[in-house]
């Protein structure tokens, strides 16, 4: 049993199932754990006249914390590295904001949809992390390091949605009021665009989580050289997923585009991005490329920047530019993985060289 993977509804069904026990008990232990840092939770009042069953829940109790292995800071910016209980190490971000702190998870030991920018999509899949492994994250700089986490991001390593089920398991232990509190509408999920997960994940009924897609190109020959998911499942179909995607008052869907020099920083892109959003709800975020060592494409200058930027300003689109921090420590946006497993747990880095594509009319 792992507190870190379950809801407090899940943990009260537990109780009443294998211990016979009301919610008295499991408010207590779930209160113990969510409340402190503390190593042991039942060591509380409420199991003070129930020493058998204390017995019985520290040894059915397997709260395996990830450890921290290595910490890194830049820019107010933190990266934390933790190795999984299998020995493989995934990497968590620390976003600074004005009172509070963001954190950027990460829902799979490395990622299988290669993108040609990431460097996580170079290290290829490993395997998908549980949900008590994702949201052990949160519980670290929460809980353990007593920050005050109000936003959750996934877009660290790995497609969540790829992680379908362990992804949703995680955020509704995230957004459970009695353990780390972080709403829904306060998480914001990070795809590539896999349109039958959107399609799942639309199901679910949750207009308030944010919805964000990883485009980074306006047409297919682009963006399938750019991202290898696009072969499978071009922009048409992808858009198809977007529209009935339900999104809450007020709510947009957020679009982000990586700018790498000469790949996809032409200002005729700007027309083809209007054509593909035609009248979604959607707000552009706009980010410079962050290269990482033997990286094949370059970063964009802050002409080329300004350049793209005013041409989508041009076409009404919404857009700002976000400059991630934290590059000198590899926690930037694209950067995750730079600490890789231990010997014998992943497959070697393949070395790809692009090919530019010409702009498409």
């Amino acid at each position: 049993m792992n507190l870190l993977g379950l809801t407090y509804p899940q943990l009260v069904s537990l109780f009443r199932d294998k211990y016979g026990r009301g919610e008295f008990h499991a408010a207590a232990l779930y209160r113990g754990f969510y409340g402190s840092s503390i190593q042991e939770p039942t060591d509380n009042e409420a199991f003070s006249n129930s020493k058998a069953l204390r017995r019985r829940l520290r040894s059915d109790l397997e709260i395996a914390h990830p450890t921290q292995v290595a910490q890194a800071t830049q820019d107010g910016v933190t990266k934390l590295v933790f190795r999984l209980c299998d020995g493989n190490t995934i990497e968590t971000v620390i976003i600074p904001m004005a009172n509070h702190a963001t954190v950027c998870v990460s829902s799979q030991v490395g990622c299988r949809m290669g993108c040609r920018f990431c460097r996580t999509g170079q290290l290829g899949w490993i395997r998908h992390m549980n949900a008590a492994e994702i949201v052990s994250q949160v519980y670290a700089v929460k809980v353990a390091m007593g920050m005050d986490v109000r936003n959750v991001v996934f877009m660290g390593m790995g497609e969540p949605l790829d992680n379908f089920d362990q992804v949703v398991q995680a955020i509704r232990v995230m957004e459970d009021q009695r353990g780390l509190n972080i709403a829904k509408s306060r998480i914001t999920l990070s795809t590539v665009g896999l349109p039958h997960r959107i399609g799942q994940l639309a199901g679910l009924n949750w207009p308030q989580l944010k919805l964000a897609l990883s485009l980074n190109a306006p047409n297919d020959v682009l963006r399938s050289e750019l991202m290898p998911v696009n072969r499978r499942y071009p922009l048409e179909q992808l858009k198809k997923s977007l529209a009935v995607y339900p999104l809450g008052r007020g709510n947009t869907i957020f679009m982000e585009y990586v700018l790498i020099k000469g790949i996809n920083d032409n200002p005729t892109y700007a027309q083809q991005l209007r054509k593909f959003i035609g009248d979604l709800p959607v707000k552009l975020n706009l980010i410079p490329y962050n290269p990482g060592p033997g990286s094949a494409f370059q970063a964009p200058d802050d002409k080329d920047v300004e350049r793209f930027h005013r041409a989508l300003i041009d076409q009404a689109i919404f857009v700002r530019v976000r400059v991630s921090k934290g590059a000198g420590i590899m926690a930037a946006c694209g950067q995750l993985g730079g600490v890789r497993p231990e010997a014998g747990s992943s497959p070697k880095r393949k070395t790809t060289k692009y090919r530019p594509v010409t702009p498409a009319d």
